[in-house]
């Protein structure tokens, strides 16, 4: 989980970088650094922190036309500044950043590297030492970067520079993206496209196990055989404007606002000429052939998976089962005879997720992918896309493509509905429409979820969420917002469960934040708030118009009942955003975190 930048051209590449790893450090942050090259040699700046602390070291006297630079999430090594990437060989000819896991780094370490002193605690320096040594045996450097790539296991995205030739990056890539960005008498290597937008939107895209030899005239691509690959570039279609905080204190608060915006623009996005919902057909015999649908996500797309569920067997009548990611790759249960694979993924870059893909295509079972950016790994392997069109993400705790996916999933379940044949008893766009309304008016209403979070979150250690049906699921996503941002120890309960063990854990005054907005189970979960209150919570009810009572905390404005969690999710992210706010807390870059998780 670490972002990697490259510039070569005809410039001095240290602002390019910089400000490259400014738009990628949601993706890491404990630690950056960049090298260069001029007529002098290699120059490495790197420190422990984020990038302002990077920018203080560099030396602006140092005028390099080339240069990578990496901002990282640490797995191997704890933060610091001798593990910061970049990394270099022993005798520093070779300069390298690397992004991902190298499981048998230990094995080659042993196998090849015996003798060698290593400086960091880093599976990275394995590889610059390797292709060093390689080279001393009497390789050529291209031909010693592509054997000693395949030599590793694991993900890498990978950017090296050679000392003795500065004209080139040597780029490689297997599981974790990365992308060449293409200019005129320039060109450059990002992670993101969003980091080079600054000096081009042209971008070839590039497979796993591809080397890619970048001089400022040209790249070429080519397979770890030497086999040369042709492929064209894209057009990355990004406003520059979606990337900027603009007038926003955090991203976090811009990206809540912006939820009124993204619903009417998934409402367009699949709306057909007719202005009736529509999902590519292809997708729509896969949903129908389908016996049984599995889920597969992570973390808040996990918690929407759960929310889909409920769309999809109610609406389309289809078993669904939802499994977290990491667990079902290395535990995958019975299958049915003809399942569908729905992976969900705002970056679609999600290496747990991507595990599984992997299997559920060697067993040639068909996958659909649901993310928010075209063109990701997990987009561009599953047999099937639905995009969220939720422009990009940088705050680490999501929320913008959390409310995307629950109206995508609903899209999804409603035509598949209608394709079998079945009717819903309402529309449903005009009811997304309703949605979007409700999202702006909680989204006005922050001076009230603040009151919120300060009167209930501003001291507290620890906080449980509880609520019955899809309030219990919206629950789990709320708790993780708090948790996330605020560091307040937050769990979400299914209201009836809190009595069978984590009762024990109520204190006087311990909040407890109930979600009232199914009618069925409206009386059950006052009941479970009854419970809670006499052991001494502090109770903080939020429910929906027409199932109010007078002791509620917060009322949401009606919305249809199955869509509830697009909008009571909204008052849990704004009352975390705030509760983190008066604890000091980044709320940006949570400690231990990254946006993107390419690591497994």
């Amino acid at each position: 989980m670490c972002g990697i930048v490259g510039y070569i051209g005809n410039k001095d590449s240290k602002e390019i970088l910089l400000r490259g790893l400014e738009k990628l450090e949601y993706r890491g942050y404990d630690s950056a650094g960049i090298a260069v090259a001029d007529e002098q040699g290699i120059h490495v700046f790197k420190e422990k922190g984020r990038i302002a602390e990077l920018r203080g070291i560099v030396d602006e006297s140092v005028i390099a036309p080339i240069g990578i630079g990496h901002t990282r999430w640490a797995t191997h090594g704890a933060p610091s500044q001798v593990n910061a990437h970049p990394h270099q060989s022993t005798k520093g000819r070779f300069t390298i950043v690397h992004n991902g896991v190298i499981e048998n780094y230990a094995i080659l370490k042993r196998d090849y590297l015996q003798g060698v002193e290593f400086k960091s605690d880093t599976d990275t320096e394995v590889i610059v030492q390797l292709i060093e040594k390689i080279v001393n045996e009497g390789l050529a450097v291209e031909a010693a970067f592509r054997k000693a790539i395949s030599l590793l296991h694991g993900s890498y995205a990978i950017a090296l520079l050679d000392e003795q030739d500065k004209n080139t990056i040597y780029v490689a890539k297997n599981k974790s993206p990365l992308l060449v960005g293409l200019g005129t008498d320039f060109n450059v290597v990002a992670s993101d496209a969003m980091a080079m937008l600054q000096v081009t939107d042209q971008y070839v895209e590039l497979m796993d196990k591809e080397v890619v030899i970048v001089t400022k005239e040209d790249v070429t691509i080519k397979k770890l055989d030497g086999q040369v690959v042709e492929r064209a570039p894209y057009t990355a279609e990004l406003d520059a404007s979606d990337i900027e905080k603009g007038t926003y204190p955090h991203y976090m608060l811009k990206e809540i606002d912006e939820q009124p915006l993204v619903m009417r623009k998934i409402i367009q996005a699949y709306q057909n000429e007719q202005n009736e919902l529509a999902i590519h057909k292809d997708v729509l015999e896969a949903m129908n052939e389908a016996d049984r649908i599995y889920i597969i996500a992570c973390g808040t797309s996990y918690h929407a998976g759960l929310v889909g569920k409920q769309f999809i067997e109610k609406w389309a009548k289809i078993p669904v089962e939802v499994h977290v990611a990491s667990e079902f790759s290395y535990n995958m249960p019975l299958l049915s005879k003809k399942p569908l694979f729905i992976f969900i993924s705002q970056s679609g870059e999600t290496a747990d997720s991507r595990a599984v893909l992997v299997q559920v295509k060697e067993l040639g079972y068909k996958a659909l992918t649901i993310t928010n950016v075209p063109g990701s790994t997990l987009s561009r392997e599953a047999d099937y896309t639905l995009l969220l069109h939720a422009g990009p993400e940088i705050a680490v705790a999501s929320t913008k493509a959390y409310t995307a996916q629950l109206a995508v999933l609903a899209i999804l379940a409603a035509v598949t509905a209608e394709a079998k044949g079945i009717g819903l008893e309402f529309d449903l766009v005009p009811e997304l429409a309703i949605v979007a309304n409700a999202m702006e008016i909680l989204c006005d209403d922050k001076e009230e979820m603040e009151n919120i979070a300060r009167e209930f979150l501003a001291t507290t250690r620890n906080c449980f969420f509880i609520g019955r049906s899809l309030d219990f699921y919206v629950g789990l996503e709320g708790a993780l917002k708090l948790k996330e941002i605020s560091y307040i120890q937050a769990e979400g309960f299914a209201g009836g469960e809190l009595k069978h063990g984590t009762m024990a854990l109520i204190e006087n005054n311990t909040p407890v934040i109930a979600l009232a907005t199914q009618g069925h189970v409206n009386l059950s979960i006052r009941g479970n708030v009854k419970e809670v209150v006499a052991r001494g919570a502090s109770p903080c009810i939020i429910s929906m118009k027409g199932l109010e009572t007078e002791e509620d905390r917060y009322v949401l404005p009606e919305v249809h009942e199955t869509l509830a969690p697009l909008v009571s999710v909204i008052p849990l992210q704004l009352i975390s955003y705030y509760a983190a706010l008066h604890r000091d807390c980044d709320v940006d870059k949570p400690r231990n975190l990254a946006k993107s998780v390419t690591v497994e």
